[in-house]
């Protein structure tokens, strides 16, 4: 390698650097060299030809040698670093001495690559990190944007079967007892007293559509009188009877994690409602110091959850990937546990930090 064949210079700011090795200190030089705008690295010298650094320096368009003696013989070159830890080649680099030249080997060399190797070490972890939050950060705006789609459904559902439903038969009623007020006088009554008591269940109704849309109170958030409500409500509508025990303090708790917590219950008692044929649900709540474990137990039909978990349709159509990725959202973790006959056991684990870690923007 000759020094005319050297690429392009950088400006006259930068500093020319050769390296001879190409292992992995040298390949731990080229890699952390290779971005800084302010260092040229003008040759490698390496004997050989399997060393890991080499096609690093060829998609770097770096010059290679064999013979490292050509790097101290170019016209440009400001340090020369080895890392081959070559006993002749740090005598004739000790003996090297050229005016504006500076040289590092030995244990120097050694250090200064293995603490660059160090250094793209924590980088790459820090991109996996990063890149893991991002993959999280992802799945929750999915998980949000189907969230509110899956909301908005169920709600319709409420509001067509429920709500819409009763209030067309009381306008039927009402019809029927213009038609009854003179022909009927007693009738009449009997129909009005059924007309009340289908308006009543009309205003039930939307009472329950008004609380699924709002069922914690954004200016408290408190998530066990809302599950305490919604409990009592769920009995009534479905007539499903309703356990709930907790223990611990809910202000252990970010408003996140109530939040979605709130949302696993309810799915997973739509999931009772709508497929267990049960007659019996009991809730669990258990707020540790460092963990939360919520528990929901019905005494239904029950499935095999190795099939359905095979098949990605009855998987969903269960609800049963929601309750799972909503527990992941906070960073928790979701077991579901069920045999043909023995019903079914949703386990919800959470990680705890202090609320120390919520007031320095952690959450």
């Amino acid at each position: 390698m000759k020094a005319g064949s050297v690429r392009r210079r950088p400006p006259t700011a930068a500093t020319y650097v050769a390296i001879i090795g190409a292992g992995r200190g040298g390949t731990a030089l080229m890699e952390i060299f290779a971005r800084d705008p302010l260092v040229q690295i003008v040759g490698i010298a390496e004997v050989n030809p399997q060393a890991p650094g080499l096609a690093l320096a060829r998609r770097l368009k770096v010059p290679v040698t064999r013979d490292y003696r050509e790097l101290l013989e170019m016209e440009r070159v400001d340090l020369i670093i080895d890392v081959t830890g070559n006993a002749e080649v740090g005598q004739v680099l000790q003996d090297f001495h050229r005016m504006g030249v500076a040289v590092i080997g030995g244990a120097s060399a050694k250090f200064m690559w293995q603490l660059i190797e160090a250094r793209i070490r924590a980088t790459a972890e820090i991109e996996r990190t990063l890149s893991k939050y991002q993959s999280l950060y992802r799945l929750y705006v999915k998980e949000a944007g189907a969230a509110v789609s899956e909301e908005r459904t169920r709600i319709a559902c409420e509001i067509h079967d429920g709500l819409v439903q009763n209030l067309a038969g009381v306008n039927f009623k009402l019809d029927l007892c213009q038609e009854l007020l003179r022909k009927n006088p007693k009738a009449c009554q009997a129909t009005l007293r059924e007309t009340k008591a289908q308006l009543k269940l009309a205003i039930q109704e939307a009472r329950q559509v008004i609380f699924n849309l709002r069922p914690l109170h954004y200016d408290k958030l408190d998530l066990i009188p809302a599950l305490i409500n919604y409990l009592k409500s769920y009995d009534t509508q479905y007539h499903i009877k309703t356990e709930f025990s907790v223990s611990g303090d809910e202000t252990m708790l970010f408003p996140r994690t109530k939040i979605f917590l709130f949302r696993i219950v309810q799915e997973a008692l739509s999931n009772v409602q709508k497929h267990a044929k049960a007659d019996r649900v009991a809730v669990q709540l258990a707020i540790g110091r460092d963990v939360l474990t919520a528990t929901i137990s019905d005494n239904g039909i029950g499935f095999d959850v190795e099939a359905v978990a095979r098949d990605p349709e009855k998987w969903d159509h269960f609800g049963l990937r929601g309750i799972l990725e909503r527990a992941r959202l906070v960073g928790g973790e979701g077991l579901i546990e069920s045999k043909k006959g023995h019903g079914t056991r949703v386990v919800i684990e959470v990680p705890l930090t202090t609320k120390e870690a919520e007031l320095h923007g952690t959450d």
